[in-house]
C-alpha cells in the first residue's frame, strides 16, 4: 500500500488548505515534511488564484513539533550535517512568516514545541478549545531555538521567560490570554469558523491586504519618528493611485461588489 503524502494540499476557490498529514505520528514533521510544507507555500505564493493559505492538521493533533525518531537520528550527525538540518526547519518557519499572502493556521488539537512555532509565524491563528499546547523542548534536554523569533512574537517575552524555561502545557485559553492565537472556538465549530475567516479576508483587495501585512511586519516596534512617518505617506499615497483603490472607491461609492470579489 502507499506511503500517504505528508502534506496534503487542496484548493477551495481562493483558499489554499494545506494540511499536515501524518495523524498516526501527531502531524510531528520529519525532513519530509518540512520540504513539502516549505514548497507548499512557496507554490501558493507562485499561484495568483490563491488568496490566501490555510494551515491545519489531520487527526486529533496540529503538530506534535518534531519526529522524535527523526531528532534521534539527528544525534548521530556531525555538527555540519546537523546546522544544515536545523536551516531547513529555519526556512520552513521563515517561508511560512514571510509570505505576502496571509496564512492562517487552524489549530486543530494540541502543538508542541515546533508545532507552537508554527501556529506563532501564521499571521491570524484560531484554536479548538480543547487544545493545548507546550513548548516541551527542555523536557527533552533541547532549546526552542528556530522557533523562538515567532514565538517570542506572539507571546511576548515575558511569558516566553516562564514557558520556554518550564515546559508547562497549557491550554487554548491560556494561549488566547497570551496572544498566541486570536480566537478560541469549539472544535465542531472550527472548520466553518476558520473557512468564514479565509473569505472575509478574500473580501478585501489582494494587494492592500498584502501591503497591510507588511505595514505590521516593517513597523512593529519601530519608533514614531521622520522617517517612519514619512515612509506611511509613501506608501498611502503610492496605493491611492492605483486600479485596486480605484475599483474599491468606486465600488463602495456605487454600491457594489468590487471585481476582485468572488460570487457566493
Amino acid at each position: 500500500m502507499d506511503t500517504p503524502a505528508p502534506l496534503d494540499i487542496a484548493h477551495d476557490g481562493p483558499i489554499a488548505r494545506l494540511t499536515l498529514n501524518r495523524p498516526d505520528m501527531r502531524n510531528a514533521f520529519d525532513d519530509t515534511l518540512i520540504a513539502a510544507l516549505t514548497g507548499a507555500v512557496q507554490a501558493a505564493v507562485e499561484d495568483p488564484a490563491v488568496r490566501v493559505l490555510l494551515l491545519t492538521g489531520a487527526g486529533k493533533a496540529f503538530c506534535a513539533g518534531g519526529d522524535l525518531n527523526w531528532m534521534r537520528k539527528m544525534a548521530t550527525l556531525t555538527d555540519a550535517e546537523n546546522r544544515a538540518d536545523a536551516a531547513k526547519l529555519a526556512r520552513m518557519l521563515h517561508t511560512i512568516w514571510s509570505c505576502p499572502k496571509p496564512v492562517v493556521a487552524c489549530v486543530n488539537g494540541d502543538a508542541y514545541a515546533g508545532g507552537m512555532g508554527l501556529v506563532a509565524a501564521c499571521d491570524i491563528a484560531i484554536a479548538a478549545d480543547s487544545a493545548h499546547f507546550c513548548l516541551s523542548e527542555t523536557r527533552l534536554g533541547l532549546l526552542p531555538a528556530t522557533i523562538s523569533p515567532y514565538v517570542l512574537r506572539a507571546m511576548g517575552e515575558r511569558a516566553a521567560n516562564r514557558y520556554f524555561l518550564t515546559a508547562e502545557r497549557f491550554d487554548a485559553a491560556t494561549a488566547f490570554r497570551l496572544g498566541l492565537v486570536h480566537d478560541v472556538v469549539p472544535l465542531a465549530d472550527l472548520p466553518r469558523h476558520a473557512e468564514a475567516l479565509c473569505l472575509a479576508l478574500c473580501d478585501n483587495g489582494p494587494g492592500a491586504v498584502q501591503a497591510s501585512k507588511r505595514l505590521v511586519r516593517d513597523f512593529a516596534g519601530q519608533d514614531i519618528d521622520a522617517a517612519l512617518i514619512a515612509d506611511t505617506v509613501e506608501r498611502i499615497a503610492a496605493v491611492r493611485s492605483t486600479d485596486e483603490a480605484r475599483e474599491g472607491v468606486s465600488a463602495f461609492l456605487e454600491k457594489r461588489d468590487p471585481a476582485w470579489r468572488a460570487k457566493r
